[in-house]
């Protein structure tokens, strides 16, 4: 496992303005999270629900990585083995900057790609509507949906996460809220942590925290990337 563990969230990619959800006149204020991001709502809302991922990855198909993102990619690439990226996000920005798909996790799915409701088989569409895509699973017929963990769905790649969060040595939180995951008792579990975000969030202790930075990721990242590259360094390299 790695030693170090970069956790990002919508912050990083806002920047490249991509839509988010939870930010003021984010995506949960134009759309109810129980008609196109809840357990069941392809049962309910599946037009809907379609249209609506189908519009975020129209969304992101133009979107290019900012400079947090290309860093993280270098520092990925210099250190293989000692740090691992895993985002909350389901664009594919950190791609986009270099990011193979074995060098990254997304903890809730990926936007350019439908799963199959029936068999699960996984394709890979780009940024196309699903239904321009088919209109059922290829491989046995069955319905398809994105790719995306709804809530109240079981999130497979989370134990990807507990498994990192058990060995690293430090976690560094990037642009998240802290309302899905609790990066304050992520914090606990390390010996050594870095919190970055635009401004605070009540659902984050930033007191658990070793450093703080309330600023843009892309005006972080440098500083953050050199004291991940001294940790390294220093203790393991």
């Amino acid at each position: 496992m790695s030693k170090v563990l970069i956790l990002s969230g919508a912050g990083i990619s806002a920047e490249s303005g991509i839509s988010t959800f939870r930010e003021r006149d984010g995506l949960w204020e134009k759309h109810r999270v129980e008609d196109v991001c809840s357990a069941g709502c392809l049962d309910t809302n599946e037009d809907g629900t379609k249209k609506f991922y189908d519009a975020r990855r129209a969304d992101i198909k133009d979107k290019v990585p900012n400079y947090a993102h290309k860093l993280i990619v270098e520092l990925k690439h210099k250190y293989p083995d000692e740090i691992s990226v895993l985002t909350q996000n389901i664009d594919d920005l950190f791609e986009k900057a270099g990011m193979k798909e074995h060098e990254i996790v997304h903890l809730h799915g990926f936007l350019r790609e439908l799963r199959c409701r029936e068999c699960d088989e996984i394709f890979e569409i780009g940024y196309i509507n699903q239904d321009e895509f088919a209109g059922e699973c290829p491989s046995c017929g069955g319905k398809l949906r994105p790719n995306v963990v709804f809530f109240g769905e079981a999130a497979p790649e989370y134990q990807k996460l507990t498994q990192e969060l058990n060995r690293c040595e430090l976690i560094v939180v990037i642009g998240t809220s802290g309302n899905v995951l609790d990066v304050t008792y992520f914090a606990q579990l390390t010996d050594y942590s870095i919190l970055n975000n635009l401004e605070p969030s009540d659902a984050i202790d930033d007191s658990y925290f070793t450093k703080v930075y309330y600023e843009k990721a892309t005006d972080a990242i440098a500083e953050i990337a050199e004291y991940i590259e001294d940790f390294l360094e220093a203790r393991f390299v």
